[in-house]
């Protein structure tokens, strides 16, 4: 395909235009930027860094320049040399209030990129959020194609994928725990989030290492021109958000921190329950905070660096102190104990990342990057008597994570308005640590103590990956994609070495019409190994071993866009997915506290699913949003699970749909509504309960008849359907010094009970002395109202 540019080049002689596409208030680099040649219709976009190359014939250009919500730039002139043009734009001078920054309806249209969705930034202010708290991964929840596993959880799932299948990335390092609050919010702060980008198949060759899909998330880059900032209080969490110049025009910063305060509250509730015994004293709580940084200098046109971090953890702890006086007769006893315990988990992440033009056709980018994700888990006791100097010291602590290293370079080549190429490679450094337990118990002198660890050792892989990919517009109608990845790992002495080929076509019928399909296979070095239906802290992130092969899947999708009347984008898709290689618990195995041994716990298997997605979408005006709707199935099948049958994955479900609206009433008021609905999730529920054989046991001096439970098969309940709807207003007023805007909504507006959990209770009827079972279900979230206030300065 290169041959096809070069060929071009020589056959007539070519001028390169090039530069970069930047918000003309704070000098952010805009991204999707649409640059095209009015006359030949030759047309390119600004890369992630709002870089854009475009080769033209010699003679006279006219180059537009347009970004939604922003001013259209036309730029006329003689082309007789490689030409440089930096590009700022303004926010277009219409009512700035009903202009929604997307991207371009027409994109759709040409990109040859499937099942991808651009997010807009500001849904996450606008669409209505359980306890108010604005989420990155709750909106995806509502995309077709993603379903959101439990209530109230930021948990995906995506075409049949399972929680560990999905590449969450933070300006481009993987983040291996996304949630906070055992799963009810995401670590991704909205506040300090530029652009997010989901990809559900199609996927480009420069992205892999996981099957079901890619979350790429980039950062803000700071205000170069002026400082900015954001302050909000919620029920949750406060956040506040700073943002502008060191040296302007040149240097910048932007910083953004979150936490809650539910431990800070609960302290003067604490006290007043110590004051009340005289002996003893309690303190506890939980809190999660988010902290991201990022600071970017340019030394040049052709050189900028960035230097990105992310720092999260969740805590939740408690500590008791009891102290006693004992009298045995003549004798005094003085004690004291501290009993402290503690559940932790976070992130942390950084990236060094280098910019460099080295022609007006090549851009190159170059990253160091570090990711940890670590669980810890402790109980601390000590007792003293302090009239015979006696000390008793137990200790228990749990810990497990995850550690990576990586270098990568990648590198966009625009050799022809024809040809886009991507290329790249990168080198990453595992450290796993299954689990680990340390326990230490001394009560002094020899013979009385113990120390031990005990657990899994560390496993350490090397991982290599090389890419290439050619965005190639074969007629003006027929443009493909097509790239290949070889991804490496070597691990335990064993090399797995796979390549992924990966296509995507599309075929624009007329302006406003594009048919579309794509192939991708992918693959993945890492699991998770879970035992819950939410995100906690003991899933174990583990690698492939010499006895646990990489995970393949292998998708197909088909589909087209349509521009309909009145800004409305329709898109529909369908695809199917193999997945190969899957693991889970082995029946009656799980979490035991020490990971040892995990390999001989789990069952290998296979998966698919297959569906299909409506999409419709506005994203102009006043009225802004979109409704989806999925049909899907996700199968398993374990030789060992199930009886070796075909069962439905948990997540299994038929139908999803989700209405999305917001509406700006004037400049101070807007609204925002969601209504989802879901087929219920599958459920393992025993058909019949026996006495067993065995003998009657006893439990606090009572006889009881062991039970047995008899299941029919896997997930061979269904609970009810989900649905709930949601409402948000957003008043916003023009203060001296910024914008002051009061939030209020409501979840779960008329109170629909879903089921959380499904189990079997016993009814008894005691007139006449007889029982029956009786299924019930938990439900979780109520009609739930929530209030915030912010302030942008």
């Amino acid at each position: 395909m290169l041959v096809g540019g070069i060929s071009e080049s020589v056959l007539g002689q070519r001028y390169t235009i090039s530069g970069f596409i930047r918000d003309a208030a704070s000098n952010e680099q805009l991204i999707g930027a649409n640059v095209y040649e009015s006359s030949s219709l030759n047309g390119t976009i600004s890369n992630f860094y709002g870089f854009y190359s475009l080769s033209l014939s010699p003679g006279e250009v006219r180059i537009i320049i347009s970004y939604l919500g922003y001013e259209n730039q036309l730029h006329a002139f003689k082309l007789t040399k490689d030409t440089v043009i930096n590009f700022n734009l303004s926010l277009s001078s219409t009512e700035i209030e009903e202009v929604t920054i997307v991207g371009n309806i027409q994109s759709k249209l040409e990109t040859t990129q499937m099942s991808m969705i651009d997010i807009p930034i500001e849904k996450f202010a606008k669409v209505p959020m359980l306890l108010g708290e604005a989420d990155v991964l709750k909106v995806i929840q509502l995309l077709p194609g993603v379903q959101s596993g439990t209530e109230g959880f930021s948990g995906i799932y995506v075409r049949g994928g399972g929680p560990d299948q999905n590449l969450f990335l933070l300006d481009g390092v993987p983040v291996y725990n996304a949630s906070h609050l055992f799963g009810f919010f995401s670590v991704f702060n909205p506040d300090a989030v530029k652009s997010v980008q989901l990809y559900k198949g199609g996927f480009p060759a420069r992205y892999g290492e996981r099957l079901s899909s890619v979350i790429d998330i980039r950062m803000k880059e700071g205000n170069a021109k002026e400082v900015h900032g954001n302050f909000s209080v919620g029920i949750i969490s406060s956040k506040l958000s700073v943002e502008g110049p060191i040296v302007k025009d040149k240097t910048s910063f932007m910083i953004s921190a979150r936490r809650t305060y539910a431990d800070i509250l609960a302290r003067p509730f604490i006290a007043m329950a110590n004051k009340q015994d005289e002996n003893g004293s309690t303190a506890g709580g939980y809190y999660f905070y988010d902290l991201n940084t990022k600071l970017n200098h340019k030394f040049s046109d052709k050189s900028r660096l960035y230097f990105s971090t992310y720092l999260g953890k969740d805590e939740a702890y408690s500590k008791d102190k009891y102290s006693a006086d004992y009298y045995y007769g003549t004798e005094h006893t003085k004690y004291e104990s501290t009993d402290k315990t503690g559940l932790g988990w976070g992130n942390f992440i950084s990236a060094l990342r280098w910019n460099y033009l080295l022609s007006n056709r090549l851009f190159s980018n170059t990253t160091l990057t570090y990711s940890k994700y670590n669980f810890e888990v402790f109980n601390e006791y000590e007792s003293k008597d302090l009239v015979n100097n006696e000390t008793e010291i137990d200790e228990f602590k749990y810990f497990s994570g995850i550690e990576d290293y990586a270098l990568k370079l990648d590198f966009d080549y625009y050799p022809s308005p024809k040809h886009s190429i991507k290329f790249g490679s990168s080198y990453t450094y595992h450290d796993f640590k299954p689990g680990v337990t340390l326990f230490k118990y001394d009560y002094g002198g020899e013979g009385n103590s113990i120390d031990t660890t005990f657990g899994d050792v560390k496993i350490f892989s090397n991982e290599f990956v090389a890419y290439a990919e050619d965005d190639y517009e074969i007629t003006s109608g027929l443009k493909i994609n097509a790239g290949l990845r070889f991804s490496m790992v070597d691990v335990q002495s064993k090399t797995y070495a796979i390549l992924q080929p990966r296509l995507s076509l599309r075929y624009k019928v007329n302006k406003k019409l594009s048919l579309k399909a794509g192939y991708s296979k992918m693959t993945q070095f890492v699991h998770l190994l879970t035992t819950s239906s939410i995100s906690l802290p003991t899933d174990l992130w583990l690698p492939v071993t010499k006895n646990i092969e990489p995970p393949i899947s292998h998708q197909i999708a088909v589909g087209g866009s349509y521009q309909l009347p009145k800004d409305l984008m329709l898109t529909i898709e369908g695809f199917y997915k193999t997945m190969d290689n899957l693991i889970e618990y082995k029946e009656g195995a799980g979490f035991s506290g020490t990971g040892t041994g995990w390999e001989s716990k789990v069952e290998k298997g296979k998966g698919w699913a297959y569906g299909g997605e409506i999409l419709i979408e506005k994203t102009l005006g006043k009225t802004t949003g979109w409704i989806g709707y999925t049909l899907s199935w996700t199968n398993r099948q374990f030789e060992n699970l199930n009886f070796g049958k075909v069962f439905p994955a948990k997540y299994d479900r038929r139908h999803d749909i989700s209405l999305v609206l917001t509406h700006q009433i004037n400049k101070n008021i807007d609204i925002g509504t969601t209504w989802v609905y879901g087929t219920g999730n599958a459920y393992t529920l025993g058909v019949m309960k026996y006495p067993s054989l065995n003998f009657p046991g006893t439990y606090n001096n009572y006889y009881y008849t062991p039970q047995i439970t008899e299941y029919e098969s896997k997930n061979n309940y269904r609970a009810p359907a989900y649905h709930r709807f949601d409402f948000g207003v957003n008043f916003n007023k023009q203060k001296k010094h910024g914008i002051r805007t009061w939030s209020y909504s409501i979840y779960n507006i008329y109170n629909r009970k879903n089921p959380f959990y499904i189990f079997w209770d016993t009814e008894y009827d005691f007139k006449n002395d007889t029982s029956k079972p009786v299924l019930k279900q938990f439900s979780l979230f109520p009609i739930i109202p929530s209030i915030s206030y912010s302030f942008k300065f």
